[in-house]
């Protein structure tokens, strides 16, 4: 599938612009390539555009300066903004790192803006993204408080089995909140 089809499906299924509308959207998107282990976001940042992933792997993280906890993973098509600083111009608190080569499709903020104004769709992208994300962050909030690290092994084994087969270990075992030693025996136990 062509990278501008990517895009298309996704707001067709998605977010139902019109024909003519999304077709101007799609094609003010520019290509971005990032090689592995380029950081394409950093905690302070404030994010100034729209990154849509079309091929790669980018794993979402926070960081001090002597630790780091994965958050997310991205193997799909799909947006990798941090929507609540797109929106609201406030600093991010995530990073974000090419895990493989990666490439994305970019919109600034301003085109967003424009384009949001002309066809008047731009509330209920935003309004719809956030709903998503926050439901998605409050059943993996919960997830990670009430469930061992094996049935959150369990969880990604049925989910995302792509995250098992293109993410290392111990990025996974970060995620789960365990050493790559017990994510190890967890594997044996399985």
């Amino acid at each position: 599938m062509k990278k501008a089809d990517k895009l298309s499906s996704f707001f067709s299924n998605e977010f139902p612009f019109n024909k003519e509308g999304l077709e101007e959207f799609v094609n003010t998107f520019a290509i971005k390539s990032y090689p592995k282990g380029a950081i394409i976001l950093e905690n302070g940042a404030i994010e100034n555009e729209l990154r849509f992933l079309d091929q790669g792997i980018i794993r979402e993280y926070y960081a001090t300066n002597n630790k780091e906890k994965n958050i997310n993973f991205f193997t799909n098509a799909g947006f990798i903004t941090d929507f609540s600083s797109f929106t609201h111009a406030t600093a991010t608190k995530k990073y974000q790192e090419c895990l493989t080569d990666v490439e994305l499709r970019v919109l600034s903020k301003e085109k967003f803006l424009s384009f949001a104004n002309q066809y008047n769709c731009g509330k209920l992208f935003i309004e719809t993204i956030f709903q998503r994300i926050v439901i998605q962050k409050e059943t993996e909030e919960f997830n990670h408080f009430v469930k061992t690290a094996e049935e959150l092994y369990l969880d990604i084994m049925k989910s995302k089995p792509d995250w098992l087969l293109n993410i290392p270990q111990y990025h996974i075992a970060s995620y789960l909140g365990i050493t790559a030693e017990t994510l190890s025996r967890i594997r044996k136990r399985m």
